[in-house]
């Protein structure tokens, strides 16, 4: 079971983020490829899968660039190995809900505060001055933040990976639209103890493009939120 990473860049001069998150792939012996100058993450995380040189039952991380993964990279290789070698898992990642509120945003406030979310991130410049956002414990959810996600390429090829013709933002509710497929055939989607840093706060979640791809995705699933797996 190979590992292999996809990482969306819109710069091909790489910040130094980005290179030590390589740096860090290759000490876990994972390949990677950087997708520079795509026209859409969907597509980008299409055309990437098809590019690997994978088996089926190898496991490909999908990404953000400015993230730092904190964690031993002997126990992250073993956490997502192990997770993903069950028949049932979908996909893995680092935050994420049990309870998919109506509304279509993952993180709803009024499911964080009845416990509803899973996982947690470090958020911060540097590891110095991160700060942790806590949103439960890890466990089986519905879907995921696509800060990181990981999964076999079986399950990548069963769901649908291009935008659909309904979504206007090119870069927005991926993470929604794959983890959720994946939920609706059975499998199951889990956060994992993997430590994360991302220098991001998520301020592009308020653009039109994401509130229109979110509209989209309620027009065609609408009538199965909310979901949960409590």
């Amino acid at each position: 079971m190979k590992i292999y990473s996809l990482t969306c860049s819109r710069d091909e001069k790489l910040s130094e983020t980005t290179s030590k998150l390589l740096e860090y792939f290759e000490r876990c012996d994972i390949t990677s490829k950087i997708l520079v100058g795509e026209s859409s993450i969907f597509e980008a995380y299409a055309k990437g899968i098809d590019s690997l040189e994978a088996d089926r039952e190898d496991i490909v991380i999908l990404c953000h660039d400015d993230i730092e993964i904190l964690s031993d990279p002997t126990v992250f290789t073993q956490v997502l190995q192990e997770k993903l070698s069950k028949e049932d898992t979908g996909f893995v990642g680092v935050a994420g809900t049990r309870r998919f509120a109506q509304t279509a945003i993952w993180w709803d406030k009024e499911e964080w505060t009845a416990g509803s979310h899973s996982g947690v991130v470090y958020h911060g410049n540097d590891i110095f001055e991160m700060q942790p956002t806590l949103f439960g414990n890890n466990g089986q959810v519905v879907v995921m933040d696509g800060v990181f996600l990981a999964a076999k390429v079986k399950t990548l090829r069963t769901i649908q990976m291009k935008k659909p013709t309904t979504f206007v933002g090119k870069w927005d509710f991926y993470d929604i639209f794959y983890t959720f497929q994946a939920h609706r055939k059975g499998l199951k989607n889990y956060t994992l103890p993997i430590q994360i840093r991302h220098e991001s706060l998520g301020e592009l979640a308020g653009r039109d493009s994401w509130h229109k791809n979110r509209e989209s995705f309620i027009s065609y699933f609408g009538k199965e939120l909310p979901a949960s797996i409590l």
